[in-house]
């Protein structure tokens, strides 16, 4: 049986959905709507529900969520709104759809479509704020938080290479910062290779040491759709 899943991607900035086929191929049009704000829960979540209905017929969901997601409940995404820490938001879609549902965080997802399964694979997520995902041997080690580390004095990751960092400082300086954020994780978790995804990768052109040259990727943002029939097939 061909299941369709449908897959959704929620970031700071925007949602995004699509149909997929088993075999990766897209069964209907992608929809795109900007994330609301205020982001509170009772508002996104009545936004993804117009999505939805928007995409037609499908048979399972995948969603990528910009926060850890544990036992169905959200923690975190403070990108979004503080109500977020605790929200049952798998049941109370699952209670508004009648759909199987897979949710996991949005680096997360990325990294199940991005990744080779062989050795230690870094994902990182450029965007809105700084998302991170570790996995070995193609085993994903949940609930990495890495733009919450602190990187320089007090600073995070998320402080040095968020989307407030960028306006701030600029794309020539934020690429720099990133290369030092690179060389940091590579001594940190000895990677084979790192990806970096996510709306701001398009931005990426930083210079690197020859050792790290071959061990870096910059992957579609779209894997953060894609990777949601992964995460089923992980699941």
């Amino acid at each position: 049986m061909n299941l369709l899943t449908l897959a959704i991607d929620v970031g700071g900035s925007s949602i995004k959905a699509i149909i997929l086929r088993e075999d990766g191929t897209v069964a209907s049009g992608r929809s795109q709507i900007p994330t609301p704000y205020p982001a509170t829960p009772k508002v996104v979540v009545s936004a993804l529900l117009d999505l939805i209905a928007e995409q037609g017929t499908y048979d399972r969901l995948a969603i990528g969520f910009p926060s850890v997601v544990e036992h169905g409940f959200t923690r975190g995404a403070i990108n979004l709104h503080p109500d977020w820490d605790g929200f049952p938001l798998v049941q109370v879609l699952q209670d508004q759809l009648g759909k199987p549902l897979r949710i996991a965080n949005d680096a997360d997802v990325q990294g199940f479509g991005a990744i080779k399964g062989k050795g230690v694979e870094l994902v990182i997520t450029l965007g809105t704020g700084f998302g991170s995902a570790l996995f070995l041997n193609g085993q994903l080690l949940p609930n990495l938080e890495l733009g919450q580390h602190i990187f320089r004095g007090n600073d995070t990751y998320e402080d040095f290479l968020g989307q407030s960092a960028l306006d701030r400082i600029g794309v020539e300086l934020w690429n720099v910062k990133l290369a030092e954020a690179i060389a940091s994780l590579y001594k940190l978790f000895n990677f084979d290779k790192i990806y970096l995804g996510g709306g701001n990768s398009r931005l990426v052109q930083v210079d690197l040491p020859l050792n790290l040259s071959n061990k870096v990727a910059i992957v579609s943002n779209d894997l953060g759709l894609i990777g949601g029939l992964a995460l089923w097939r992980s699941s």
